[in-house]
């Protein structure tokens, strides 16, 4: 078990984290474990250090990005914390492929709102053939519409060709996550491996696509686990780096699992600021309900976040999400305009609009 550092040996640490990753040198796994295993009265000062490299390779920006789930619900997989899981009984919308400019449509209102990135998701084990065109076809009437968005693709593990079709079709980016360390892997998926997500993020690379890749924190993973998954993402290199907390839904096997804290969310994002100083880290799913009033704070921490809706549950309401940017000093990404503070919600609640429905999407 590793110990507290004490007071003068935190100023150390932090000096010396800040100091590699402004060079762009990852800390060590005793340097990553001793931050970790810090006291909450010391967050701030941690965050603090970790806000001092984001600001130097990225200033005071914010990149906002956007999910459209393109197919819902029924997927094959029993990974215990998604709610679209074989056996989920989480109320979840359950629907088969949107229609193109469905899709088109919500990913030109998610940019008209700010965002750079939109993210495709299909749930699944992976594509077929088929699937694959119609994703490219949707990538083209995004592309149509509006040339400069990022578009991403999270379909599940790859087949030879797979990759390359899309990166053609023009998709910019795959996303893929570890989740956590290979040594839990079997502790929440038993129907494919590590190995597996490595092999299809590796091959979207080589596809010329840009990995994205990050994992889930909240799920019973040690201080040890915490930091193997960040290395092993550093190892493959990605450009993109989600950092989710557990939603426990109700109806998985991970459906009665809180155990985080605004505190402890901070700190794993720090660390991931530490391994990632000159790459995207992104704030993602979970962070309204596990971090709630302290979300400013992490922007000083991740570089972008996801706005709107996620796959299978709400989000804070878009214009809020401004809000705070506006508030803690930040300003979105490629946009100028000043917005004004509303209230947000909190709550864990299931998605009932947007893709798969006839409500507006919360852009």
């Amino acid at each position: 078990m590793t110990t507290q550092p004490s007071a003068a040996s935190l100023d150390v640490l932090l000096s010396d984290l800040v100091s590699a990753a402004l060079e762009r040198r990852p800390p060590t796994r005793e340097q990553a474990l001793a931050l970790l295993a810090g006291d909450d009265a010391d967050v701030l000062d941690v965050v603090a250090a970790a806000g001092r490299v984001r600001r130097a390779f990225f200033g005071r920006r914010v990149k906002l990005n956007y999910l459209v789930n393109m197919k819902s619900g029924l997927c094959p997989e029993d990974c215990f914390y998604c709610s679209q899981r074989l056996g989920s009984e989480a109320e979840i919308l359950k629907y088969s492929w949107i229609k193109t400019d469905e899709a088109a449509e919500l990913a030109a209102k998610a940019v008209g709102a700010g965002a750079k990135r939109v993210c495709l998701v299909a749930s699944g084990r992976g594509p077929s053939d088929r699937d694959v065109e119609r994703v490219a076809d949707t990538v083209a009437a995004i592309k149509g519409g509006t040339p400069d968005v990022e578009v991403c693709v999270c379909l599940g593990l790859l087949r030879d060709g797979q990759a390359a079709r899309l990166a053609e079709a023009g998709a910019d980016a795959y996303n893929h996550n570890l989740n956590t360390a290979q040594e839990k892997y079997a502790d929440i998926c038993t129907t494919h491996t590590f190995a597996d997500r490595v092999d299809t993020l590796r091959d979207a690379s080589a596809a010329g696509l840009s990995p994205c890749s990050g994992a889930i924190f909240g799920m019973g993973e040690s201080d040890e686990d915490v930091v193997s998954v960040a290395f092993a993402l550093r190892e493959l290199d990605p450009d993109s780096v989600p950092v989710n907390f557990l939603i426990p839904f109700e109806g998985t096997p991970l459906g009665s699992r809180w155990e985080l804290t605004p505190a402890r969310c901070l700190r794993i994002l720090a660390l991931f600021r530490f391994v990632f100083p000159d790459v995207e880290v992104r704030l993602a799913g979970g962070r309204e309900i596990h971090l709630r009033s302290m979300q400013p704070l992490a922007l000083h921490l991740a570089n972008a976040i996801f706005l709107g809706d996620y796959l299978t549950s709400e989000g804070a309401a878009g214009a809020d999400d401004l809000a705070m940017i506006a508030d803690a000093g930040f300003s979105v990404e490629g946009r100028s305009e000043d917005t004004l503070p509303t209230a947000r919600g909190e709550q864990v609640a299931l998605r009932r609009r947007g893709a798969g429905t006839g409500v507006p999407a919360n852009t």
